[in-house]
C-alpha cells in the first residue's frame, strides 16, 4: 500500500461519480452498488479507509465511514456512499426527492497513529488543528470527528469537548486508560 497523499482530479472525480451512482442504485435496488475495482486505476484499488458525508444546503444529511483500510478504496466509497444515505442512525433513509439537493463529500484517511497523552491538556497541546482527525475511545466510549470538523470548531478545547460528548463521556471526563489516535484526510467534494 502506498503512502500516497493526494488523487489527480480525475480520480477524484471517479470516486465522486462512484459514490453518487450507489446512492442512485440504493433507490433503485434496497442496496449498494457493486464495484469490480479491477474495473478502476490502480490507485483507487489501494486498500484506503475512507468516509463519505452527505450535506443538505450546508447541513449534515449522513455520514459513514470505516477508520481502518478494509477493501480497495472505490469499493469502500461505493459502500459508505450507500451507507451513508440509508444507514446513518441519525437520519431517515434518503428519499428520491432529495438526491439533487444532496451534496457529497468523500475524506480518504491515512492509517490512524496513537497519541500518547497523559491528560487532556497535553491531548490540547498535541492537536494540530485543521489537520488532525481525532479518534477517542475508553472502555464502551468511542468516537471520532474528521480534520473537516474544524471549520465548525476551530478552538481545540471546543473540538475535544464535542468529541467527548459524541462518544457520551461527560465534559470533565479523562482515565488514564484513555485511548486516543489522530489522522489526517484528503478531503474533495463535488463541485456547487
Amino acid at each position: 500500500m502506498s503512502s500516497r497523499q493526494e488523487y489527480t482530479e480525475g480520480q477524484k472525480a471517479t470516486l465522486l461519480k462512484v459514490a453518487r451512482r450507489s446512492i442512485v442504485h440504493g433507490l433503485e435496488t434496497g442496496r449498494p452498488l457493486v464495484v469490480d475495482p479491477g474495473d478502476y486505476d490502480p490507485a483507487l484499488r489501494e486498500q484506503r479507509a475512507a468516509f463519505v458525508t452527505l450535506t443538505q444546503a450546508g447541513q449534515l444529511r449522513g455520514c459513514i465511514g470505516h477508520l481502518q483500510a478494509i477493501q480497495p478504496l472505490v469499493r469502500d466509497v461505493a459502500e459508505n456512499a450507500h451507507a451513508a444515505a440509508f444507514n446513518d442512525p441519525r437520519f431517515n433513509p434518503l428519499s428520491a426527492t432529495e438526491l439533487d439537493r444532496t451534496h457529497i463529500e468523500i475524506s480518504v484517511l491515512t492509517a490512524p497513529k496513537p497519541l500518547s497523552v497523559g491528560s487532556e491538556a497535553a491531548l490540547l497541546q498535541a492537536l494540530k488543528p485543521n489537520v488532525d482527525g481525532l479518534i477517542l475511545e475508553d472502555g464502551p466510549y468511542r468516537a471520532t470527528f474528521l480534520p473537516s470538523v474544524w471549520e465548525q470548531l476551530p478552538e481545540p478545547r471546543d473540538f475535544v469537548l464535542a468529541l467527548k460528548r459524541k462518544a457520551g463521556m461527560p465534559p470533565d471526563y479523562w482515565s488514564d486508560s484513555m485511548r486516543v489516535w489522530r489522522y489526517r484526510a484528503i478531503s474533495f467534494e463535488e463541485s456547487v
